[in-house]
């Protein structure tokens, strides 16, 4: 009989999320509550940051999407079907008080796209589990008034382990005016799943929680230009910190979540629209 052999190239991954698995189980249970008020300050203080700048460059001409993506490499790369990802997060901002901060910045292009187009995809919240498969399993609006809406979404996160989280976002969607538009979402309330999809389910209460996203709050632009719609999303998100002493071998892990799902939001969104 021939032995099935796994190759070296998985090891490392699947390590991580083991390691993952016992860090934040083993961990006591005072750390997994929710975040302390400085580590919440300083993310309100920092989102606010992010807003005020992204209101003075949706106020400019020539600069609507962030300058490091619309340089004319840049941009005949997005023209390609290429997506830029940056990560934002300034060293000294990464971790306070026992959270960590994460901000990335992606941006796609998406020939033949209006911006009709892209408000159309967003507001239609029950179609989210379809375009937005695995990672968003249910989504609903709870109320709306005009172009500001509060919905819910179940979300799954997978990354060897996986993790499934109950979400309520305010949202809030502006067109400046034929071919500029943008939106706000700020998560109100995230809840850990426990034994989801089972008889057993159930909302794991704050002690319980592993803190592996505490707060996430996502900015769209988009400009129709050159035979296009340009799109870029900034997330900005609040986790538990890594324990002392494990950095080397968790941080790695823990800071490419946010990254590969901002790239599947992005390229999901292309996806959709040209289809």
């Amino acid at each position: 009989m021939k032995r099935h052999q796994m190759s070296s190239s998985c090891l490392p991954s699947i390590l991580g999320g083991l390691m993952i698995i016992a860090i934040f189980a083993a961990a006591p249970a005072s750390t997994a509550e929710e975040p302390t008020s400085a580590a919440v300050s300083n993310f309100n203080a920092y989102f606010s940051a992010v807003e005020s700048r992204l209101s003075l460059q949706h106020r400019s001409q020539g600069a609507f999407i962030a300058p490091t993506a619309a340089t004319p490499q840049n941009e005949i790369r997005l023209r390609r079907g290429e997506l830029i990802v940056e990560r934002l997060t300034p060293s000294g901002s990464a971790v306070v008080s026992g959270a960590m901060l994460h901000h990335w910045r992606g941006t796609a292009f998406a020939a033949g796209a209006k911006t009709a187009d892209f408000e159309r995809l967003m507001k239609d919240f029950s179609a989210y589990p379809r375009h937005f498969s695995p990672q968003i399993l249910q989504a609903r609006v709870l109320a709306q008034q005009a172009d500001h809406i509060q919905a819910s979404m179940r979300v799954r996160q997978q990354h060897v382990i996986t993790v499934v989280m109950d979400t309520t976002y305010n949202i809030t969607f502006a067109r400046l005016d034929a071919q500029h538009g943008y939106s706000i979402s700020r998560s109100t309330r995230i809840s850990e799943i426990d034994s989801p999809g089972t008889a057993s389910e159930r909302a794991l209460n704050p002690a319980e929680e592993h803190g592996f996203l505490w707060r996430l709050n996502t900015y769209w632009s988009y400009e129709e230009r050159d035979g296009g719609l340009y799109m870029q999303i900034e997330s900005v998100s609040l986790t538990r910190s890594i324990p002392h002493g494990l950095d080397w071998a968790v941080r790695p892990f823990v800071e490419s979540v946010p990254r590969e799902s901002l790239e599947f939001t992005l390229r999901s969104v292309c996806n959709a629209i040209r289809k």
